[in-house]
């Protein structure tokens, strides 16, 4: 079809090129088996009048193709179709006017023919200095593997990392992240067909993709190799299989994750926004707080990390109304790194103004403001106000707490603004009824019961009600407790009760009036000093324990004292510490008058404790002392003198059970006393590090006498288990006495909340 066409165009140029040039005869026929210089020897005929006419222009397709070129392109292309044919081309016009003959299929040069039409030769275009030519393109050089060592995360996945050990410092943080969020890792089963490994493989692929960029290698390759499927079977295999079994089985698919993570990019400009524009001083500060610097290693997760960071430290430096827009991280492959924007707009400081309760009648705003950890006109900080919302839920007497900063005054002429915090409160329901039912070895049966308003006395003023039936103590009393009394964590307590109690040593019968005023340490704030001052009056009625059957004479005491303590703590946990140590002391000045007779004495104790981290042991010890100082121990009463033994004493022991006798072997207490403890706190991994192993041994000696004489030391050893909660480790050990006296059981159980000491 090409030839045809060709053809036809020079026919057609031909034909325009006779009609043009009449005054030319027209070259006549000439056989294609006739010698050329023949041909071109011949005397030129001359033309007829028809042939000196003009050949007309055909005016439709039809015309100029008629049917019989239809039929036969070729012969009519060339000439031979009979009737119809194309007419003879005209001489054309060249420099010695030499009739050119009609050509032959056969003879016919293409090239020749080209020569009459060639185009003029173009000039060079001038070179873009800008873009290079092609000869100065090099091809792109193609990857060269570096040496990899595989790690494999299970039969069916294999990950394969550069072997130079600083190719990849994040290597190991990198596995376990993927083995975290892996498709096949996680997906994965005995019946996965090869298919559905294939799918999961590319979102692997992506995965593990997205993740080279998370730790800044956006240049990295991730590439897959899938293996596996079905396999020829041996003949040894082939003979132990079923006859009826197709040669072919499938064998474990498997897929492998060649990961080159190229050069690791670093963070360029860092650009903060507003921040700048602040004070020198805070504005270094904040840059620093914030940590990213130019040159870090471009990790995405440490970005949105130190963003929070950023934010909750622009709130400790009083600016509460700061706010970020989102940060925007431009790559530039030409210098591996990128850029980061993170906008922040300070929005003016400002200090700690009044705090404004919804619900006055209930908590007023002046409480509110007493139960803070800041004064107004103090800086602004997000954690005194998260503070005081945690206060004001540790009160009991709301449900819900919502805190709200509002702009009170703007800043203005450098000055910081005012913020008002707006608390709205939810009431909880206010009046607790409890009661507990148990038995234990030493108190035996008991029923207790209790009811409290926890703000009948607004703001924070309770009244509880407390009973206690049981084998050994009956108890009835009333208490008057005001939380948070003039300054945070500050409690007044007015306690009236009657109580009747027998112990290992003591029956003693009570009535009582006890107030006291103190500062403690809670969860919410674990203090480094907390303290307690109070005073009491009793009148009891007592004598040491009923044995055999023999009653000893009562005796009635008159009892009034003052008394306070102090506690020093700088262990890391008030329920389980782990490291440091607390110190207690205590003193009590006493007056006692009974049957006429006055003593004045002074008891006093130091309690110590310390801790030391080993590790997966905690070292735990303890000491002891107390004495009483000026009466002597037969003018004091049997519930004020001084025992050892019991769960937090003398563990393997009885509680008051250990200590002089009389001559009816009864505990008579003494004037000092001296124990020591010491435990270690072993971890078990067991229900993730909930359960820990502790074995100890205690000791313990008490005196008639005001210093210890240590006549009679008593030793106990066992282990004990703990089981650690939100709340505290839930405590059980199990002592023996070590050398028991006819009086002590084999094996003793304790069973409380806390830790021993």
């Amino acid at each position: 079809m090409r030839l045809i066409r060709f053809n036809l165009a020079l026919a057609v140029s031909l034909s325009v090129l006779g009609g043009a040039a009449s005054a030319q005869e027209a070259a006549p026929v000439v056989d294609g088996s006739e010698d050329d210089a023949a041909v071109a020897s011949q005397p030129e005929p001359q033309s007829s009048p028809e042939q000196m006419q003009p050949q007309p222009i055909p005016s439709t397709l039809d015309d100029l193709i008629p049917q019989s070129a239809v039929d036969d392109a070729q012969s009519w292309a060339i000439g031979d179709a009979g009737e119809g044919d194309p007419p003879s081309p005209p001489e054309p016009v060249g420099p010695q006017n030499v009739p050119l003959s009609t050509p032959t299929a056969e003879s016919f040069d293409i090239s020749a023919a080209l020569d009459t039409f060639a185009l003029p030769t173009p000039e060079p275009l001038e070179p873009d200095p800008e873009r290079p030519s092609f000869a100065e393109i090099e091809a792109p050089d193609l990857i060269e593997l570096p040496d990899l060592i595989e790690t494999e995360l299970s039969s069916k996945l294999t990950l394969a990392f550069p072997a130079a050990p600083d190719a990849f410092p994040e290597e190991s943080a990198f596995i376990e992240r993927f083995r975290a969020l892996s498709a096949i890792e996680a997906l994965s089963s005995a019946r996965d067909t090869v298919p559905q490994l294939a799918a999961r493989a590319r979102s692997d692929e992506e995965l593990l993709a997205q993740m080279l960029r998370t730790y800044g290698y956006y240049d990295g390759e991730i590439l897959r190799q899938l293996s596996g499927g079905r396999r020829d079977v041996s003949e040894g295999e082939l003979a132990e299989r079923d006859p009826d079994t197709s040669r072919r089985i499938d064998a474990d698919p498997q897929v492998r994750f060649d990961v080159l993570p190229g050069t690791r990019y670093q963070f360029g400009s860092v650009s903060l926004g507003a921040l700048d524009r602040l004070p020198q001083l805070q504005s270094e500060e904040l840059r620093a707080a914030f940590g990213i610097q130019p040159g870090d290693p471009l990790y995405a997760d440490r970005i949105l990390e130190r963003s929070a960071v950023l934010r909750a430290e622009m709130g400790e430096r009083g600016y509460p109304f700061a706010e970020f827009s989102e940060p925007r991280l431009l790559i530039d492959h030409a210098r591996n790194e990128g850029d980061l924007s993170l906008a922040v707009a300070p929005n003016g400081r400002f200090v700690f103004g009044d705090v404004v309760s919804d619900d006055p009648q209930f908590l007023s705003s002046r409480h509110l403001q007493r139960i803070a950890r800041f004064e107004q006109g103090e800086t602004y900080q997000t954690s005194l106000q998260s503070d005081l919302r945690r206060a004001i839920l540790a009160t009991g007497l709301v449900s819900s707490v919502a805190i709200t900063p509002r702009k009170d005054v703007a800043p203005a002429d450098g000055e910081p603004g005012v913020v008002a915090l707006d608390v709205a409160l939810e009431r909880a329901p206010l009046r607790t009824i409890s009661g507990a039912i148990g038995y234990g070895t030493e108190d035996g049966f008991k029923l207790e019961a209790g009811w409290e308003h926890r703000n009948l006395f607004p703001p924070e003023g309770a009244l509880i009600l407390r009973g206690i039936v049981g084998t050994r103590e009956q108890l009835a009393s009333i208490t008057y407790r005001r939380n948070n009394f003039r300054a945070r964590d500050q409690i007044l307590t007015v306690d009236a009760y009657a109580s009747d109690i027998e112990t290992e040593a003591v029956d003693a019968r009570t009535v009582a009036l006890r107030t006291s005023f103190e500062r403690v340490s809670n969860l919410i704030f674990q203090k480094p000093l907390s303290w307690q001052l109070g005073a009491e009056v009793l009148y009891t009625d007592e004598r040491n324990r009923v044995t055999d059957g023999v009653s000893r004479p009562r005796q009635t005491y008159l009892i009034g004292g003052l008394f306070g303590s102090a506690t020093l703590d700088a262990s890391d946990d008030l329920l389980d510490p782990t490291s440091g140590y607390r110190l207690t002391g205590f003193l009590a000045p006493e007056v006692s008058r009974s049957q006429g007779l006055e003593s004045f004495y002074l008891r006093a104790q130091v309690d110590g404790s310390a801790y030391f981290d080993l590790g997966s042991t905690v070292l735990a010890g303890r000491v002891r002392g107390a004495t009483i100082q000026g009466a002597d121990v037969a003018n004091i009463a049997p519930s004020r003198r001084l025992y050892a033994g019991g769960g937090g004493s003398v563990r393997g022991y009885g509680f008051q059970a250990i200590g002089p006798r009389d001559i009816f072997e009864e505990p008579t207490g003494g004037s000092s006393l001296i124990e020591l403890a010491v435990e270690a706190r072993i971890q078990t991994g067991f229900l993730d590090g909930a359960v820990e192993i502790v074995p100890f041994i205690d000791a313990g000696s008490v005196a008639s006498g005001s210093a210890p004489d240590f006549e009679q030391i008593q030793f106990g050893a066992g282990v004990g288990v703990r089981y650690k909660t939100t709340f505290g480790p839930i405590r059980v050990d199990v002592g023996v006495p070590l050398n028991p006296t006819e009086f002590d059981a084999p094996v003793v159980v304790y069973v409380s909340l806390g830790q021993a000491f």
